[in-house]
């Protein structure tokens, strides 16, 4: 599903008049969801899932076919934990 096909769902679930109060309604939430993990918060909906940012430890490598090693820095990445709502409803969906 794309976005214009996600925005048509949302417009028919949230009752919404307009395709573009449904798009300025998605795209409040990612933005939100943004700027909380950029300030290293987390946002949690009980029952969909929690929106956390994590530290991901940097790696140590080998090129293929050379002698040249590598090693990545650490960073804070996105994480989405699926709560047992969602969880449930997506298993019963097979």
């Amino acid at each position: 599903m794309n976005k214009a096909e996600f925005v048509d769902l949302v417009k028919e679930v949230g009752d919404y008049t307009t395709k573009k109060d449904a798009e300025n309604a998605i795209n409040a939430f990612v933005v939100s969801i943004e700027t909380a993990l950029a300030k290293k918060e987390s946002v949690e909906l009980v029952g969909f899932g929690k929106f956390e940012a994590v530290l991901q430890k940097g790696k140590e490598g080998k090129v293929p076919g050379s002698d040249k090693t590598y090693k990545t820095a650490d960073k804070m990445v996105p994480k989405f934990k699926p709560g047992k709502g969602l969880k449930d409803l997506v298993s019963k969906a097979k």
